[in-house]
């Protein structure tokens, strides 16, 4: 299974490839780290993310995009620009799309902690909480129960 882990953050999305076969991880090259939408997006502009990513999806053949819950309001809120980029990756067809709390992450992580530190996997650091969301996802029914 392949998936993408997305971070969304102000009008970023930072993503992470990771693919589970026969219990090993494995971070694919990834020549995309980041895709963003000006602040001030328009129309246009999320359709061209949209369509971007959806070629993302095509191009490493993703099953399942995993995005990191943000909370609707309070101090750590999401963005306007962020909610459109959620949106418009869930509404990609082709592709199994979830939303994953960042409560059901941490229990996740904390049931089957990352064994590799962030520095050794290649990864940039504004990459970790994509690659721990699609971890978690990988890993969240392993030992469940």
């Amino acid at each position: 299974m392949r998936v993408i882990g997305v971070d969304l953050s102000s009008n970023d999305a930072n993503i992470c490839l990771l693919s589970l076969a026969e219990e090993v991880f494995q971070i694919p090259d990834c020549h995309t780290r980041k895709l963003s939408l000006p602040k001030n997006a328009i129309a246009k502009d999320l359709r061209y993310f949209q369509k971007t990513f959806a070629q993302l999806v095509q191009d490493y053949k993703i099953d399942h995009i995993v995005i990191r819950q943000r909370p609707m309001k309070g101090k750590f809120a999401g963005g306007a620009v962020g909610f459109k980029m959620e949106a418009a990756l869930e509404l990609l067809t082709d592709v199994e799309v979830i939303v994953l709390s960042p409560t059901a992450i941490k229990e996740s992580l904390k049931r089957n902690p990352v064994l590799v530190p962030m520095p050794e996997t290649g990864l940039k650091m504004f990459q970790e909480v994509a690659f721990n969301t699609a971890f978690a996802y990988l890993m969240k029914d392993k030992y469940a129960g």
